[in-house]
């Protein structure tokens, strides 16, 4: 009886700690993010009031489509994250476990991050006419484009700015829309030249498109496995990796004449 007594003891008393340890570990803050589908808004229209585009200096049409550009949202620099909060995100397809770095520049403060996303925002925007007008031939002396979007960061809009200046200036090159009337949302940067470039968190992007209503999703091909992980039913993805190819793709599938690629 006492030898029995004794292990048991023995067992309580090692068990404390590692009870303890774990007890400790599911609160101690962890360098990471839990991410989840965020807004999305249609450059083609307005965001808090002002139209998202605005075009002076050449003719614009009238478009009946929607193109979406797609968010997610993170929680903050500052904000911890627990073992609980990451063991709860690791099992739900809503939302997705990322590294802090990977979302956050190290190392910087609330504000600072704030003013390096908007400057990010700010360069993706001039990129993004740039590669517009150029994909048109047209003058970037004669036509002033404005992009105002709030409270967005970074550059994965580029893409979508891009497409929607097209659509505003020339649609789909024969006197319809670029959309064909449909909701069509996605993602991307893009640089001066038209090449789209790959983006983060483009599982969570397509959950925010469809639940806003799109058909189509337009992706960097690089990204078609991480797309098609946990794809919304209902949703149809488009891979591209240029301006150009984007709007032949778009162009095919109003029109139903050439091939729309697939992932």
């Amino acid at each position: 009886m006492l030898s029995r007594l004794t292990r048991l003891q023995a067992v309580v008393v090692c068990a404390v700690p590692v009870v303890a340890l774990l007890a400790t570990a599911v609160f101690v803050p962890l360098p990471f993010s839990v991410a989840q589908p965020g807004m999305t808004a249609n450059v083609l229209g307005e965001n808090k009031g002002d139209p998202v585009i605005t075009i002076t200096g050449a003719d614009t049409h009238k478009t009946r489509g929607q193109l979406r550009m797609t968010t997610i949202e993170a929680t903050g620099p500052d904000q911890d994250v627990s073992l609980g909060d990451v063991l709860d995100g690791w099992f739900r397809t809503d939302q997705a476990i990322m590294p802090r770095d990977s979302v956050y520049p190290s190392g910087d403060s609330v504000k600072e991050i704030e003013e390096h996303n908007a400057e990010e925002m700010k360069k993706s925007q001039d990129t993004a006419t740039e590669a517009a007008l150029n994909h048109l031939g047209e003058n970037s002396g004669d036509i002033k484009v404005t992009l105002k979007l709030a409270d967005v960061g970074g550059p994965s809009a580029g893409l979508l700015f891009s497409l929607g200046i097209v659509d505003k200036l020339d649609g789909d090159g024969s006197g319809g829309d670029l959309t064909g009337g449909r909701n069509i949302a996605g993602t991307g940067t893009i640089d001066a030249d038209g090449k789209v470039g790959a983006v983060g968190g483009v599982a969570l992007k397509t959950q925010a498109a469809r639940r806003d209503g799109a058909t189509v999703f337009l992706v960097p091909k690089a990204e078609c496995s991480d797309a098609e992980s946990n794809l919304p039913k209902g949703l149809r993805l488009i891979p591209v990796t240029t301006l150009k190819g984007a709007v032949g793709a778009l162009v095919a599938l109003e029109t139903g004449q050439g091939s729309v690629p697939s992932c």
